[in-house]
């Protein structure tokens, strides 16, 4: 279905460009070790925020971009600057969107028809009464058992796609928060991983076996 394409692709395309955004953090050049008398420090607390602009731009860099997404889908991928993923949101909601739409129309249409079929007024005109397949004198009732199958149906996925469209909208909220986490991380020139041979000592035993070893240099 068209519609499970769409949020496949717009879900493949957002977490593979994430993904490759995703780098190391390092820790600074120097480490200071202090006593657990100066290591503790007076906690000022902040003073509470005038308004709700102000509470939120207190939230972490995700909070905020999920936030965003949650309130207006796109707008948390404009917060982390991924400006070319927001189109894709859209076209994701219009998708599911027109098939929402599209079969509730369908839905409506049947299940009306199939209403004034079974009133038991002959005053009401029934609009599928000569037409090819639903006609109401087929043989074994045919006609007014495929409005109810095409009622059924549309309503079916109607229902199927109001749940695609729900699960679109938290996947936009979900990307928005795990690519401003990615990019949140830093890379540094300092950072260094080398693979050196090294000798283990046997225990209970003067002797030694050849090993490697992974080290990381912080410069």
């Amino acid at each position: 279905m068209r519609q499970f394409a769409a949020l496949f692709l717009f879900v493949g395309f957002s977490f593979c460009s994430s993904t490759g955004t995703a780098q190391v953090v390092t820790a600074g050049p120097d480490s200071v070790v202090v006593s657990g008398a100066k290591a503790q420090t007076d906690t000022l607390e902040l003073p509470k925020p005038k308004n709700v602009k102000e509470a939120i731009g207190r939230w972490s860099k995700p909070a905020q971009a999920a936030f965003y997404s949650a309130v207006v889908p796109g707008l948390g991928q404009a917060y982390n600057k991924s400006y070319w993923k927001i189109p894709l949101v859209y076209a994701t909601g219009a998708v599911i969107g027109y098939f929402i739409y599209d079969n509730n129309r369908k839905y409506q249409d049947y299940a009306s028809a199939l209403r004034i079929r079974l009133d038991g007024n002959p005053n009401t005109i029934d609009p599928y009464s000569n037409t090819y397949g639903f006609a109401e004198g087929l043989a074994n009732n045919q006609g007014t058992i495929n409005l109810r199958r095409f009622r059924d149906f549309h309503r079916k996925y109607r229902d199927l796609d109001i749940i695609l469209g729900v699960l679109a909208w938290g996947l936009n909220i979900m990307e928005a928060h795990v690519d401003a986490h990615l990019r949140a991380f830093d890379v540094s020139e300092d950072l260094s991983l080398e693979l050196k041979p090294n000798l283990q000592p046997l225990r209970g035993t003067p002797s030694y076996s050849a090993g490697l070893s992974l080290q990381l240099n912080l410069k």
